[in-house]
């Protein structure tokens, strides 16, 4: 039997293939192809058939040079993992004898020897729609999930079973929904396209009670940021660049906190997040190349427009081409930020550095382009980052190394989305445009061969630069939206509301500032797949 090599993608800061992305191709052949026409001009004796002949052989040349080129550059980025560190049988060995046992379970979930052993566990199928969000409760005993179909359904994962489904009172796309902290589960908050942040109050005989609107935006809002320590408050930001610190104990819960912007202009957020060290300070990213960090004791908009820290990889910050920021998390103790960049890579900052700092470590082989893709750290001490990708995979990196350790099939529908790790068992789940839900843990038999990796990133890499060299811009966010919606095959008419049994009270009341706005709620019809 041929010896399975474990290949790892490793960049560290301030490498010049990183700005290049490596390969290059498709912007090599564009050149080659300009000098040509431009030495053709001051020929004239050669025949049409000639030239043509000269074209195809050089193409066929060129093509042959790109492919050189880029399997030299895969060649350098993929390297051979040593040995893990945490060995099972030793471990449980020391176990048995009482060595170790507090450290037992944290160091097992945390280790490279599991992550390596993912295996599909199975799917939860019940939304009729792309499946934009999940969330565990406190123990992990429930898992949320939230999607286009305007539902959300508390999952018993373990039993595969539904335990409660509701209709959520959205006009549009869920894009996230969340258990508040220390409410008993009792209380779940949620976001969507509508812009409209509601509450829903679930009782404790597995049944909503209602679902009532505590702000609304001008835009789309795509995610919310949980205080750890607070069952009753929480931010939001949304694609009118507004944050909101949302107090459920108020009479008017919504209260603006910034506006985020660029000098004078407006930057539209996809993402936010709340330091769970330190719960004054929140980040947020979006619609340009700028992690921005605020502390909600120190915000004045007339200083800096409020920013207490700003992070960008230095070579996007003067980049001709537009970047968005998909996603950020903070790591569990607060002393690093990653954020995941469209139709770019992955990115970790220390958050102890000064403003304008460059990053620490950086990921990549996956493609973000498709969805508003989320990123996340795996692990009980942060130990690895994952993501998905455009490709319907799901890459785990080691996030000290930088270096790809688990490489999985997520999503036949094309694009994973939403990872979701459980907060006391080496267990994953994930979601995309696939209508269902899938859970991950580590019972292979074998370790993983990154079967196929290879050629996966070699395809991410070169679709990467085809879409760069024929799309000087970015896509506008409707128009991508649009363009997904007709991807994929049309599906039926869902079911009227009331057949799957909503919440028996759905107010519309709105408890939002007064500088909220409606005007979404009366917008198109939702459009599927605009996963956050």
């Amino acid at each position: 039997m041929e010896e399975t090599v474990r290949y790892s993608l490793t960049e560290e800061a301030g490498d010049s293939d990183d700005r290049s992305g490596g390969g290059g191709g498709g912007s090599r052949r564009e050149l080659r192809k300009r000098r040509r026409n431009r030495s053709r001009g001051h020929t004239s004796s050669s025949s049409d058939e000639d030239i043509e002949e000269e074209d195809e052989e050089e193409e066929e040349e060129e093509e042959e040079e790109d492919e050189q080129a880029l399997d030299e550059w895969l060649d350098s980025e993929l390297k051979e993992l040593g040995c893990p560190g945490w060995r099972a049988v030793p471990e449980l060995r020391a176990r048995e004898i009482g060595r170790g046992l507090p450290h037992f379970t944290p160091r097992a979930c945390g280790a490279r020897g599991l992550v390596q052993r993912f295996k599909l566990q199975g799917s939860l199928e019940k939304h009729s729609g792309c499946v934009n969000t999940l969330h565990f409760n406190s123990s992990g005993s429930r898992l949320a999930s939230g999607s286009d179909d305007l539902k959300v359904i508390i999952w018993d994962w373990t039993r595969k079973r539904a335990v409660l489904e509701f209709e959520t009172g959205h006009k549009s796309n869920v894009f996230q929904a969340k258990f508040l902290p220390h409410s008993g589960d009792s209380t779940l908050v949620m976001c969507a396209r509508d812009g409209q942040i509601r509450l829903a109050d679930l009782s404790a005989t597995q049944r909503c009670k209602s679902t009532k609107k505590v702000a609304q935006h001008k835009g789309a809002a795509h995610k919310l940021a949980l205080d750890p320590d607070s069952p009753c408050f929480f931010l939001s930001a949304g694609e009118d660049a507004v944050v909101y610190g949302i107090d459920l104990r108020l009479d008017r819960p919504a209260t603006k906190l910034v506006v985020t912007k660029e000098n004078d202009k407006k930057v539209g957020l996809y993402t936010i997040y709340v330091n769970p060290a330190r719960t004054d300070e929140f980040a947020v990213g979006g619609r340009d190349q700028y992690v921005r960090i605020y502390d909600q004791r120190k915000i004045n908009e007339n200083e800096n427009n409020g920013v207490l820290k700003k992070f960008c990889p230095q070579h996007l910050v003067t980049s001709e081409s537009k970047t968005n920021i998909t996603c950020l998390v903070y790591s569990h103790n607060g002393t690093e930020l990653l954020a995941s960049y469209n139709d770019e890579d992955i990115y970790l900052f220390d958050t102890s550095h000064s403003d304008g700092a460059e990053y620490m470590k950086h990921y990549k082989g996956h493609r973000n382009n498709a969805t508003v893709k989320g990123v996340n750290f795996y692990g009980p001490r942060d130990e690895f980052v994952v993501s998905g990708s455009d490709c319907g995979h799901i890459y785990l990196w080691e996030k000290n190394s930088a270096r790809i350790v688990q490489f999985m099939e997520g999503d036949k529908g094309g694009v994973v989305n939403c990872l979701e790790p459980h907060p006391h068992l080496p267990v994953l789940a994930t979601s995309g445009l696939d209508h269902d839900v899938k859970i991950w843990a580590p019972t292979a038999e074998t370790p993983t061969g990154l079967r196929g990796l290879k050629e996966v990133m070699k395809k991410n890499k070169r679709e990467r630069d085809e879409d760069s060299v024929r799309h000087g811009d970015q896509y506008d966010t409707q128009l991508l939206w649009f363009l997904m919606r007709h991807m994929r095959h049309r599906r039926p008419q869902r079911s009227r509301r009331g057949e799957a049994g909503g919440p028996e009270g759905d107010s519309d009341e709105s408890w939002s500032s007064p500088d909220s706005s409606d005007e979404e709620e009366t917008g198109p019809d939702h459009v599927q797949c605009m996963s956050s």
